[in-house]
């Protein structure tokens, strides 16, 4: 375990550059004084490894130091191919990088983690896309991560729910995040960090200015935050509703993770016929209507009253449309 750890540290330097003992113990999971003691391990072992003290400081190696302690084992190997994604590299334009890419590592491999990595590709597939939906097709898509990569400012003309319905931003692009087959784009201005839909950039234009990516920057902890800070915005109110046996695996089907596990947590015992009660999460009137309309005859809003009326309404205008 210690000699991975060792390894990985050498890794991090050899790839980031300098890393104070703050940055390692966080990225490996360990205490600071784990990763003194780490260090002085590769010093005793001649590793050209340095370390300055004081707000700017931290560890590097000796430039022009590179190891060649980089071989895969047979599970890394494995992780490799199993994470190669052709669909959303494709969008990207990275489709022909990361095939090539693969075809060199698969090459390079000794025979045995080649049938492994072969065997993986032949076994398993990753899809990013959802049932109901394609993903999103962005003709900017490709130019927008470039200037992610390249750190060049961009302007956007992006289209938006609220009036004015399209705004024009100048932005300094961080990242792009593929969610449920949907491409974000992480951007600042205005003082602050954003997430747009990448979809509705109707317009971009690549400025010839470049910016500095902030070093204390995290995309993952920012994505976790950003969606933990949606579904808190994006459920304003909750419906009672009984629901069928067909009804409940039609939910699961259907319903987002935080609806589900509502109906999970609150459902009552089944009644005679198999129904269950259960109080659930809902975004809107409208939002909420649309959603339950899709269960039909398997759910039965009880609360609250006005979206009872509502379906009540559309359940009339249907008979109304079908039976005359």
């Amino acid at each position: 375990m210690r000699a991975s750890r060792l390894l990985s540290i050498l890794l991090l330097l050899q790839t980031r550059g300098r890393l104070t003992a703050r940055q390692l113990a966080d990225i490996l999971e360990v205490s600071v004084r784990t990763i003194y003691r780490d260090v002085e391990a590769l010093h005793a072992a001649g590793v050209p490894l340095f370390g300055d003290a004081g707000p700017a400081g931290g560890y590097q190696l000796v430039d022009g130091y590179r190891t060649r302690l980089t071989g895969m084992t047979p599970g890394e190997a494995e992780a490799l191919f199993l994470a190669g994604m052709p669909g959303p590299a494709a969008e990207l334009g990275l489709g022909e990088v990361v095939a090539a890419a693969q075809l060199k590592i698969q090459a390079a491999l000794p025979a045995e983690m080649r049938e492994r990595a072969t065997r993986i590709q032949e076994r398993f597939h990753l899809d990013a896309h959802g049932w109901y939906h394609d993903g999103d097709h962005s003709p900017h898509l490709a130019a927008l991560a470039d200037a992610v990569w390249n750190q060049r400012r961009v302007r956007i003309r992006y289209h938006r729910w609220k009036e004015p319905v399209e705004v024009t931003r100048d932005l300094d692009p961080y990242a792009v995040v593929l969610k449920g087959g949907k491409w974000y784009l992480v951007g600042h201005g205005d003082d602050q960090i954003r997430t747009y839909r990448v979809h509705k950039v109707v317009g971009l234009t690549v400025l010839d200015a470049t910016f500095e990516r902030p070093r204390d920057f995290d995309l993952g902890a920012y994505w976790r935050s950003f969606l933990q800070e949606f579904r808190t915005r994006l459920y304003r109110s909750e419906a009672v509703v009984r629901v069928s046996p067909p009804g409940v695996l039609r939910m699961r089907e259907l319903m987002s993770a935080a609806v589900v596990d509502s109906m999970d947590q609150t459902a009552t015992c089944p009644d005679e016929e198999g129904w269950v009660t259960a109080v659930v999460p809902i975004e809107s009137l409208d939002h909420a209507q649309s959603e339950f309309m899709r269960l039909g005859s398997m759910v039965e809003v009880l609360k609250p009253c006005e979206l009872r009326e509502r379906l009540q309404a559309t359940a009339r205008d249907l008979a109304e449309m079908y039976l005359s």
